[in-house]
């Protein structure tokens, strides 16, 4: 376990990669722009992730940007990200922003094709919707919001924005060049910007930025849009229509302290009196007089515990801040469930087990609970008990990923990766879903002395997480192996064919930027 927070991150630093990523994306949107003409290949071999497979609407925005080429940019960036860690790879927090994203969905009048939620590594508050139904949420974000009604509040927002294709409808407002040209060289910017993470997060803000206010200007109408519809998505969700309000009238009154260097939520999503006051009158109508009492899940202070323990300089500083809260009173389950967190991340396995076992008798039944003690307690060396309740979350949870994920891992450390193998293989709800999945069956099939299958399920993971040049190496390794059966063989070389061909033609697949 490590921190993601990003070093150099300063609001001077940050200037000087908005500086660098203007310049990267007047130079290079046409490198950009070519990577672009071949969309992704989201269905090659076995191991494509699956999409949430949901209607597909049909409206005039198809005509500026058509939803394969959304989905070609949004999948674009995304490589970018994964390949240079810009997305938290954190199955619970993971498992959790994407069972309310789901949850909101489930509750909309309009169904977008696909929704794919994810954390950021960057502890400042902001969130966006990428082309394509990629919605990206920092870390500060969650840390930030004081209950679950006001994070939905905020998904719910995003969620509009894809579900109403604001940045198709806005570049057809543009003439249909706008946005598709910004997003390209945005994406230019971040591919030749990644050694740097200044540059990355200020080209990916430049792309929400300049993209959503001036070059094709989110107006005033996409924003409350935005609002109405999603202070009312989150509410037949059963949240809190009062959260979205909540939270942005809060950041509006910290604003003041801030000067120009305003929150980055704030620069792209901007909040004055006259919107949350009109967010309040929905909110109001909704409730018809009666307000809510919405009690947050357990699952959101766990994973809001989580993020603060992922989000700190280093363990010592987490165990310091949860250890303050413990002994300034508050003994909750979720200050528990960070210190035992932080306290494993320094390889203090007994006190953590000590820390967290209130918490579990407590709650016995919860998986995110069960899942942190069973790895406790692998760590601490009590494999046999470890497994036991590894294997006790799996049965109770059989389509919760991380139960699968992590009991899969836990076969492996302790020398079965064949079990861990047919877990993998056979639960749907990871295979084809989470990219952790394809690593481990690399791992499974590497310890049980198929380095065939071993490369072929490496090369997927690097694929998805946007590294081509490695998943073409690996592929290539494997074709080596002059022992390889020969359906083996005849997969592999499809496989790197259909990688190969899904990049752009003048992209060297072995050149890759040095990080510094």
């Amino acid at each position: 376990m490590t921190s993601f927070r990003l070093s150099g991150c300063s609001a001077l630093s940050l200037r000087g990669g908005l500086a660098a990523a203007t310049a990267l994306l007047m130079v290079t949107s046409a490198l950009a722009a070519d990577a672009l003409e071949r969309e992704p290949i989201n269905s090659v071999g076995r191991g494509a992730p699956s999409e949430l497979n949901l209607p597909q609407m049909g409206e005039p925005a198809d005509a500026a940007m058509s939803p394969s080429q959304e989905a070609a940019i949004g999948a674009s960036v995304m490589a970018e990200l994964y390949q240079y860690d810009y997305v938290v790879d954190d199955l619970e927090i993971s498992e959790y922003l994407s069972n309310l994203g789901y949850r909101l969905v489930a509750a909309a009048p309009q169904k977008p094709p696909k929704v794919d939620v994810f954390m950021v590594a960057d502890p400042r508050i902001n969130a966006f919707a990428l082309p394509g139904g990629h919605m990206g949420f920092n870390a500060g974000l969650l840390i930030a919001s004081r209950n679950e009604s006001e994070l939905a509040g905020v998904m719910g927002h995003e969620l509009t924005h894809v579900i109403q294709r604001h940045v198709a409808r806005s570049q057809d407002d543009q003439g249909g060049v706008g946005t598709f040209a910004t997003w390209a060289a945005v994406l230019a910017a971040i591919i030749a910007g990644s050694a740097d993470p200044n540059v990355v997060l200020a080209a990916l803000a430049i792309g929400q930025g300049s993209l959503y206010q001036k070059q094709v200007n989110f107006t005033r109408a996409n924003e409350l849009e935005a609002d109405r519809i999603g202070i009312q998505i989150m509410a037949d969700a059963g949240f809190d229509p009062e959260g979205m309000a909540d939270f942005f009238q809060r950041l509006e009154q910290q604003s003041r302290l801030y000067g120009t260097g305003l929150p980055e939520i704030l620069q792209t999503h901007p909040v004055n009196t006259t919107r949350i006051a009109e967010a309040r009158e929905r909110a109001a109508v909704i409730e018809a007089g009666k307000p809510r009492k919405v009690v947050d899940s357990l699952d959101y202070s766990l994973m809001k515990a989580r993020t603060r323990v992922l989000a700190t300089d280093s363990q010592s500083e987490a165990i310091e801040i949860f250890s303050a809260e413990m002994k300034a009173g508050h003994d909750t389950p979720d200050n528990r469930y960070g210190l035992a967190f932080a306290l494993s991340g320094a390889g203090n396995y007994k006190d953590a087990i000590s820390a967290l076992k209130p918490t579990l008798e407590a709650y016995p039944r919860q998986a995110t609970v069960m899942l942190l003690m069973a790895q406790l307690k692998l760590g601490a060396g009590q494999n046999a008990d470890a497994i036991s309740l590894f294997e006790k979350t799996y049965r109770m949870y059989p389509s919760y990923a991380p139960a699968i994920l992590r009991y899969s891992q836990a076969l492996i450390e302790t020398g079965k990766p064949d079990e861990a193998r047919q877990i993998l293989l056979a639960s749907e709800q990871a295979y084809g879903t989470r990219l952790e999945t394809y690593r481990l069956l690399s791992q499974a099939a590497r310890d049980a002395g198929n380095n065939g299958e071993a490369s072929y399920e490496m090369a997927n993971y690097l694929y998805y997480r946007g590294d081509y040049g490695g998943a073409l190496a690996q592929l290539d390794a494997g074709l080596r192996i002059e022992s390889l059966p020969q359906p083996q063989r005849a997969r592999m070389a499809a496989r790197r064919a259909e990688v190969r061909e899904a990049l752009p033609r003048n992209f060297n697949p072995y050149a890759k930027p040095q990080r510094r």
